[in-house]
């Protein structure tokens, strides 16, 4: 048999589960190929997103809501208030803010003209972040499980899903709802995980806000910061790494971080 009958390649075959990847060696002379398997490739990933500042540019939107709904109260949200308390739930935000101000029914009404002035902003406009449709279609297309582990109610989280070009593959969500403790609890991002049926060691979060890379870190999960809402330095504490843009990211390099991550 002479070298130049032979054609050896390697082909990466993917399944149904998200990164299991199967390599095979193939060789081929004048019959079919035959393909030997080499070996198994990391286990089934994931990538939570938080929704507000990593998905949408929603920073306006929430501050203008925020606005709008105190002055009802006679109120006043500051934006160093704002920018102190932003990406945790709005009863959160309120309880902190204003103390013992509102009882429960009173504190719920405030909550729910909040978040729906904000989804008539958001309605009017969807300020998609620069990148995040592209990154969810590179991940899912890598075989990631896709997820959104937010602190706003599910109503908002259906404004983003409906409105994203590529929604549709982000296939579970945890809203403010179905968890008692908000960021940086880890509750919503261990929920998260539990829905996409993956173990946190094998999941990534991006996340905008400090109580979020907080969340992520204390889920046992890889913690990645995104600059714009939050100063370096508020990240820096429990982001395992920062970036600036979405687009600094891929799914090939998620997968190293999941699978190394720092100690």
């Amino acid at each position: 048999m002479r070298i130049d009958q032979i054609d050896l390649f390697v082909s990466i075959r993917v399944n149904s589960w998200p990164l299991s990847f199967f390599a095979f060696l193939c060789v081929s002379v004048v019959s079919p190929p035959h393909c030997i398997y080499i070996s198994p490739m990391p286990n089934p990933q994931a990538v939570i997103f938080d929704m507000d500042g990593v998905l949408v540019d929603s920073y306006s939107a929430h501050f203008e809501s925020w606005k709008s709904s105190a002055a009802r109260y006679g109120l006043t949200m500051t934006q160093p208030d704002f920018a102190a308390t932003f990406g945790r739930t709005s009863r959160d935000i309120i309880r902190h803010l204003w103390p013992n101000r509102f009882d429960d029914t009173a504190l719920a009404a405030f909550d729910a003209a909040k978040e729906s002035d904000y989804r008539a902003i958001l309605s009017a406009h969807l300020p998609v972040m620069p990148g995040a449709e592209d990154l969810i279609a590179s991940l899912h297309q890598a075989g990631f499980a896709l997820a959104i582990g937010s602190s706003g109610p599910k109503e908002n989280v259906a404004v983003v899903l409906k409105g994203l070009k590529h929604g549709s593959l982000i296939t579970q969500f945890v809203d403010g709802s179905q968890v008692k403790h908000g960021k940086p609890d880890p509750q919503v991002f261990l929920l998260a995980a539990q829905k996409l049926g993956i173990a946190p060691k094998d999941c990534a979060v991006i996340e905008d806000a400090p109580a979020g890379v907080e969340a992520a870190r204390r889920a046992g999960m890889f913690s990645i910061g995104l600059l714009g809402t939050a100063p370096r330095e508020a990240l820096a504490k429990y982001a395992h790494v920062i970036v600036a843009h979405l687009n600094e990211l891929n799914p090939p390099q998620i997968a190293q971080w999941i699978g190394n991550p720092p100690k």
